[in-house]
């Protein structure tokens, strides 16, 4: 295992054991950070399985721990956007928007495996499947959202960022897609030459 494979594991497990000391509703906590855990289950046992570049990990660490943290504290009571919305008399902690627009950037790790695992050739139809898995990804985790208001007992508008706006969905998913075509236009000759240079190992 690389180096910086390493610290980003242990950084990740860190944040984790922090997230789960005394959140702020650990029912809640559960749904919100179950789905990460399980996702990193699957990337460490598959990890010497399929190899996956440096950047696919970095991202899939800061959405993970992005998710902590807003498990730990509720993604509209995060202190540093709590912080920002008073300094600035925003209308609302844009934590949740800001988790939600990282997440888009998850578009590399689609975009990754189905280039390295299906005949696909690099190109239109790669890209648009792995916006596709991004956005179902992204409406997914809002329907987890939905059921962890209900059995926080709270209303959804007042849950995980929703903050009043009957839009918040929406919004939420509208930030996933642009930070997935961020990471299109941005980051996709560097996760070229990434590929290009990544040993491929089979699934099984």
């Amino acid at each position: 295992m690389k180096r910086i494979h390493v610290f980003l594991l242990l950084a990740v497990t860190g944040f984790f054991v922090w997230s789960c000391v005394k959140p702020a509703y650990y029912p809640v906590w559960v749904l919100e950070v179950g789905p990460s855990v399980i996702a990193l289950v699957i990337v460490i046992y598959l990890y010497n399985r399929t190899r996956l570049t440096t950047l696919s990990y970095v991202i899939i660490a800061i959405s993970t721990i992005l998710t902590f943290i807003g498990g730990h504290y509720t993604y509209d009571d995060v202190p540093l956007f709590d912080w920002l919305q008073k300094t600035y008399d925003l209308k609302r902690n844009h934590y949740d928007r800001f988790g939600h627009l990282i997440k888009g950037l998850l578009f590399i790790v689609f975009r990754e495996i189905l280039i390295i695992k299906t005949a696909l050739p690099v190109g239109r139809w790669v890209q648009f499947l792995a916006f596709c898995i991004s956005l179902s990804v992204a409406a997914i985790y809002e329907i987890v959202e939905w059921l962890a208001s209900k059995i926080g007992n709270r209303e959804t508008k007042d849950f995980m960022g929703a903050q009043g706006d009957m839009w918040d969905s929406q919004w939420d998913m509208s930030l996933t897609l642009i930070g997935s075509v961020l990471a299109l236009v941005l980051l996709t000759r560097w996760h070229n030459r990434l590929i290009a240079n990544l040993k491929e190992k089979d699934w099984s």
